[in-house]
């Protein structure tokens, strides 16, 4: 089985061979009290990507290492700041099924095969606090990188790293770095040995993502926006396949802002191109979806059980949900997993890659961000106008139900429009921004608590059939109507402040 650990680090410069005095200065630096000389260290890695070198433009790294204390197959994968993820499996000849799956989404299924050797010779030191825990460590290594791409080209270089422990405080990085900038010890250019082995030894690939866009330009902040989501869909690709907290929500709202940039911003980008990546994307959030409303609905009722008293609460209730539960999770898993190993979600990413490479740009993509921005996020919120005004102006009931949710929709799509452009059009859109997605958690709530009745009911109907008292649900169904009755009361003046929003 896979373990997977987090690792912050930053890497430097080499120092001066000839001047360590500099190393005196880190005890007294945070909770450094010491230094301990850990010996050196003979390590032996050979990266893995693909023939045009996927995973590293994608932030990742796949290598097998020998040597040290911690040989086998690492997979890195980027988190924030100067933080990555490393997935580590026992030493083995070929690729782990388990990291190619998890490499999907960048190499979008190209094969894996060798494409560097980096040897080092690591000098160690650990940085101890009081009571001799090592709180960071510091390691310089001399470093030999060999191309598996191109025979007889090879590279070398001196680098320092430091690395926070387990569960270290990030502060004490800023620290550190504070006393080596003083001693003349600079950041390393290259975010990675990898990286910088590859832009050494490899020759550089032809062409240049979303060449052809003119600074400043309409198009060059959607296309930016569109760049981010993509690669933030690739990001989270990982962490829906290991089932970590929260990601396949994540990953179903990337889906969503990136098919609503794609709508709004017609007028910049080609719907002849975009709409049959919008409709797979649809697909995608749709094979999503079993599974993340499976999380809203378990958890809102969870809760609401939770905050029963105990005398309402007859018969075998939470039973009755946890058997549920287990039950819908289950295919709402499967059916997640098997998107993502379908040929059909690797062409959708085929087809991303396609857009940031060669983004179909039309002539409004070269305007003012001012006017074509601005004009587009406010065709969306005439649509909404009359979307919200229309399910408003409906008597309470399931008419009235749907027309909010069709208008939540809009909503969303005006959030995300002013979203793309927000750093070109400044606290205008903000402002629309933050109304429109109040105006969003609003009639979100009010959606959620409709499809909660009607689970509610099923599950009452379910526990007559079996003989369990009916009350409880009974109990919970009316709080829900309760709840979404009041949501219904609070949309109105919600929806007036956004109404009156505008990017002037």
């Amino acid at each position: 089985m896979a373990q997977s650990i987090q690792e912050t680090e930053r890497k430097y410069a080499a120092p001066a061979a000839d001047d360590i005095s500099w190393l005196t200065e880190l005890a007294g630096v945070g909770p450094v009290v010491s230094l301990a000389d850990r010996g050196i260290h003979e390590l032996d890695a050979v990266y893995y990507d693909t023939e045009d070198l996927r995973l590293t433009s994608g932030g990742a790294s796949l290598r097998r290492r020998t040597g040290g204390t911690d040989e086998g197959w690492h997979l890195k994968l980027p988190l924030s700041g100067d933080s990555r993820e490393e997935v580590r499996l026992p030493l083995s000849e070929d690729v782990p099924e388990e990291l190619g799956e998890l490499t999907l989404s960048r190499t979008r299924g190209a094969p894996l095969r060798p494409v560097v050797r980096i040897r080092s010779t690591r000098s160690v030191r650990d940085l101890l606090d009081a009571q001799g825990v090592a709180v960071a460590e510091l390691s310089l290594d001399s470093v030999r990188a060999d191309s598996r791409l191109v025979p007889g080209l090879h590279a070398m270089w001196t680098e320092m790293e430091v690395e926070l422990a387990e569960g270290g405080d990030p502060k004490l990085l800023k620290r550190i770095e504070k006393v080596l900038t003083k001693n003349g010890i600079e950041r390393a250019s290259s975010p990675s040995k990898v990286a910088r082995a590859l832009q050494e030894t490899t020759p550089a690939p032809d062409g240049e993502t979303g060449a052809g866009i003119e600074p400043g330009s309409a198009g060059a902040y959607v296309q930016a926006y569109v760049e981010r989501l993509v690669r933030a869909l690739s990001d989270l690709d990982p962490a829906v396949r290991r089932d970590r907290p929260d990601a396949v929500h994540k990953m179903r709202t990337t889906i969503r802002r990136l098919r609503s940039c794609l709508r709004s911003y017609r007028s910049v980008l080609d719907r002849e191109v975009t709409d049959p990546v919008r409709a797979e994307l649809k697909w995608l959030a749709g094979e999503l979806a079993l599974e993340r409303d499976h999380e809203v609905l378990r958890d809102r009722l969870t809760a609401g059980v939770k905050e029963l008293p105990g005398e309402i609460v007859l018969g075998p209730v939470s039973a009755r949900l946890q058997a549920w539960d287990a039950a819908e999770q289950a295919e709402a898993r499967r059916r997640t997993l098997a998107a993502l190993a379908s040929p059909r979600y690797l062409e959708l990413l085929e087809s991303l890659t396609r857009l940031l490479e060669d983004p179909p740009l039309r002539a409004k993509a070269s305007g003012r961000p001012e006017k074509v921005l601005a004009k587009a996020i406010g065709k969306e919120h005439v649509r909404l106008r009359r979307r919200m005004d229309r399910a408003l102006a409906l008597a309470a009931g399931s008419e009235r139900d749907a027309a909010i949710h069709h208008a939540r929709k809009t909503a969303k799509r005006v959030r995300y429009a002013t979203e793309a452009a927000r750093p070109a059009l400044g606290k205008p859109a903000k402002r629309l921004g933050k109304r429109m997605k109040n105006v969003q958690q609003i009639s979100g709530d009010h959606h959620d608590g409709v499809v909660a009745r009607d689970l509610l009911r099923h599950l009452a109907i379910a526990a007559h059939a079996a003989g369990e008292p009916g009350f409880t649900w009974g109990v919970l169904y009316g709080e829900e109507k309760a709840t979404g009755e009041a949501r219904a009361r609070q949309l109105p003046e919600a929806w007036e402040r956004a109404r009156k929003a505008n990017l002037a």
